[in-house]
């Protein structure tokens, strides 16, 4: 039987859904698609079936993300490969491919983005299944998206006349202006590049060395520096930067001659834009869309998110308003993909909301910040049950520290207790500290920082 290596790429930002999207948890991570993530939803999707554990390909800022996200599903990966920088698709493609041959023989890889919102799965899944055959064959397989409107935000696939379910594909078409899009919808040959792909492992490897050879030999040099970290698979930065920043449509699809499709209509949306979110979602009378705490009066087609608090809108049409706890966007439809604009002009001003979310993630819970001021900071922290923070000390705060829920061992200057609900504790300036979580509840903490200097580089570990 064929091995199916799921490869489900995680290491987007997807700016155009800032303030909720931010360089340190992206689009994919988002959990607001019925309480899961597109990260998670695709992960699930490619269960059972002949699919093996999937290999994840993640940015290494993203690793406790990926690993929280896995376990709140119950699985686990293959492989965490953690990207030391970012390197489009075309490398992931031949790692991936070169994974999976070791362990398979016959290996297929099954690449595919983690932020795409797929409604109709058991479609795409036959479509996979379709494409098994040619794949197996030496095919390099896409799966092309029947197109329902005349849209420029995506790459196009020109299709080689025919009615079979696998068609063999002619040409891949840069986004077009409106009036070739109309022209390619009239067509009917023309289906949308949803940056999808099953190939052979073997396939993918000789298409890289007859196309891209030094690729495929850096792509080896730093699978060769692999080691493991807990369930992360770390490579060499400076060997991983050496890498060709291209993706696999300009790498091999665009110049291999075994290039097929699979034309397929699952309900697929990239969700590239607060306006694409609006048309996934279930709509009052009206058209709105509410996502948390939203009220909407004398309104129609709007979108209101609220992160945290109450988000009305009043006579308002084909607007978009987005409240987290430190921005707010108000924005027309229209103009839904402007958005990155704004990121950008952000990033020049080195603004940290284009960056941080106030939830950080750790690999033993997470912080989120509460409020800040010149000498003083407020945060909140979960550690997760059998999770402990490093042993550390600080040279210029000192620490409060209340707990809310739970029970912590916590150690100050080599002398340990337990702290309950509703209990606290200070560190000096200066005292060594730790805290244990050895309970069976997550424990949740309040923590007051206070001193000359709070940044997080104020830390001296000693374990």
């Amino acid at each position: 039987m064929t091995a199916i290596f799921p490869c489900v790429l995680s290491g987007g930002v997807g700016s155009r859904l800032w303030p909720l999207s931010r360089q340190d948890r992206p689009k994919q991570f988002l959990p607001i698609f019925d309480g899961e993530s597109l990260f998670q939803k695709t992960c699930k999707r490619f269960q059972g079936n002949g699919f093996q554990a999937p290999i994840v390909i993640g940015n290494n800022s993203h690793r406790f993300l990926i690993g929280e996200q896995l376990d709140e599903i119950g699985l686990s990966a293959a492989s965490i490969i953690l990207e030391p920088v970012g390197r489009n698709t075309a490398a992931p493609a031949v790692i991936a491919a070169l994974i999976a041959e070791e362990q398979a023989d016959n290996a297929l890889v099954l690449l595919a983005p983690s932020d795409h919102l797929i409604d109709k799965e058991d479609i795409f899944l036959d479509a996979v299944k379709a494409a098994e055959e040619a794949a197996d064959k030496g095919e390099i397989v896409t799966f092309g998206i029947e197109p329902s409107e005349p849209n420029t935000g995506y790459g196009y696939i020109r299709l080689k006349s025919g009615q079979t379910t696998v068609r063999a594909v002619d040409a891949f078409v840069e986004k077009p202006n409106l009036d070739k899009a109309e022209a390619f919808l009239a067509d009917g040959n023309y289906v949308w590049n949803a940056g999808i792909f099953l190939y052979s492992a073997k396939a993918m490897i000789a298409a890289f060395a007859k196309h891209q050879p030094d690729l495929l030999a850096q792509a080896k040099a730093v699978l060769a520096t692999r080691t493991e970290d807990l369930d992360f698979t770390r490579l060499d930065v400076s060997e991983f930067e050496k890498l060709d920043d291209i993706s696999i449509d300009y790498a091999i699809m665009e110049k291999a001659d075994s290039i097929s499709c699979v034309p397929v209509n699952p309900d697929w949306n990239d969700l590239g834009s607060w306006s694409a979110i609006w048309d996934v979602l279930g709509k009052d009378a009206d058209g709105n869309s509410g996502l948390g705490d939203t009220r909407f009066l004398q309104s129609r087609n709007c979108l209101a998110y609220a992160d945290d608090g109450l988000v009305s809108v009043i006579g308002l049409e084909d607007v978009l308003v987005v409240a987290t706890r430190d921005s707010v966007l108000v924005a027309h439809k229209d103009k839904a993909q402007d958005v990155k604009k704004i990121v950008d002009s952000l990033k020049a001003e080195g603004r940290g909301e284009v960056d941080a979310h106030l939830r950080s993630y750790r690999p033993w819970g997470y912080t989120e910040r509460i409020n800040a001021g010149d000498r003083f900071a407020v945060q909140s922290m979960m550690i997760k049950p059998g999770q402990h923070l490093s042993m550390q000390s600080h040279m210029h705060r000192a620490e409060h520290w209340v707990v809310v829920e739970g029970t912590v061992e916590i150690t100050i200057n080599g002398e340990a207790r337990l702290l309950t609900e509703n209990q606290s504790a200070y560190v000096p300036l200066g005292a060594t500290h730790k805290l244990h979580n050895r309970g069976k509840i997550p424990v949740r903490m309040i923590e007051i920082q206070s001193g000359t200097y709070l940044s997080e580089d104020d830390i001296i570990r000693h374990d």
